[in-house]
């Protein structure tokens, strides 16, 4: 395409050039001035050639520089996973440079991302050895919480499954806010919005064990913007470490035995209001022996219709697992 381009113009000038020494042709009195008119258009040639050359040059500096191409968006049809959900989903599949996008506006809408931001928590305090997951149990108050499994003392990966809130409460407070912030505006996290970090706008929950600014709260992240953050974190151009993206990874992996060559990694989050499902989501990456893609299913509320984390997750799978087969 560029020397196609350069040709293009070298060929543009060489017909000018040849149209202005024909006319000037016809006055034999004037040979100086043609002379001197053909020596002109030449280094106008010779200038063309070079301010294609430096395009050129400059292109492939920025393309060696490794910075980045938008990826393609399309729109695909997944409703039939849906029935009738009010959802979004998105695949972006880097191998394509490619972004796919089921109900574009609702992919594009920022919410509150819930228990998937376990993720980003988990990540910053890993980083930070406030989490060290061979050594990770936390001691548990006492308080008997609707959910069984966190009625107990309990370590890392086990609060990661079953999405423990008193404990990641307790280690967001350790991260702090000042490197909570700085590491999600690194990641370009949503709206990047900690201000609420006691999540005292969540009328739907007053027990400050049980609350926190990404749960229905003042962070907001599009299921699009999700997608993109899964990326920065275990992409290609990461500035997180192997070791670190590896631990993260092993409490994110979901098992499933049917799919043996595809490894899916994620995790659901899920918020209510006035006792209703408003958001809910699962988003992570998975992996086949060809290629890595990035994936974020979210549901929204729908009347009569089952909203829920798990429901998102059942989705998923059954996306990103046709089109890795595809």
């Amino acid at each position: 395409m560029k020397k196609t381009k350069a040709v293009s113009a070298i060929g543009c000038a060489f017909i000018l050039v040849s149209l202005i020494l024909t006319g000037c042709g016809k006055e034999k009195d004037n040979v100086k001035s043609s002379q001197s008119v053909e020596t002109q258009e030449v280094e106008d040639i010779s200038q063309m050639e070079e301010a294609v050359t430096q395009t050129e040059e400059t292109e492939e500096t920025a393309e060696e520089a490794g910075e980045a191409v938008a990826p393609i968006t399309e729109e695909a049809d997944w409703s039939n996973y849906f029935e009738e959900i009010n959802g979004a989903a998105v695949i972006y599949d880097p191998a394509e440079n490619c972004c796919q996008m089921y109900n574009q506006e609702l992919s594009l809408t920022r919410r509150s991302p819930c228990s998937t931001f376990k993720i980003i928590s988990s990540l910053i305090a890993i980083k930070n050895g406030i989490i060290v997951p061979e050594y990770s149990v936390r001691i548990w108050s006492g308080e008997v919480y609707w959910m069984e499994d966190w009625n107990q003392d309990i370590d890392f990966s086990d609060a990661f499954h079953a999405s423990c809130v008193w404990y990641f409460r307790e280690v967001i407070d350790e991260i702090g806010m000042d490197v909570m912030q700085e590491e999600l505006n690194r990641l370009q996290y949503g709206n990047c919005d900690i201000s609420d970090w006691e999540g005292k706008a969540n009328t739907n929950n007053s027990n400050p064990a049980l609350t926190g600014f990404w749960i229905e709260s003042s962070l907001l992240i599009s299921p699009k913007e999700q997608v993109e953050v899964m990326e920065r974190i275990f992409g290609d151009n990461t500035n997180y470490s192997e070791e670190l993206r590896n631990q993260l990874k092993q409490v994110m992996r979901l098992s499933e035995p049917d799919e043996s060559d595809i490894l899916i990694y994620g995790k659901t989050g899920m918020g209510k209001s006035c006792g209703v499902v408003v958001d809910a989501w699962y988003t992570g990456f998975a992996d086949s022996p060809k290629k890595r893609i990035y994936f974020c299913i979210y549901l929204g509320e729908t009347e009569n219709k089952d909203v829920s984390s798990a429901k998102a997750r059942e989705i998923a799978v059954e996306i990103v697992s046709a089109y890795l087969k595809k």
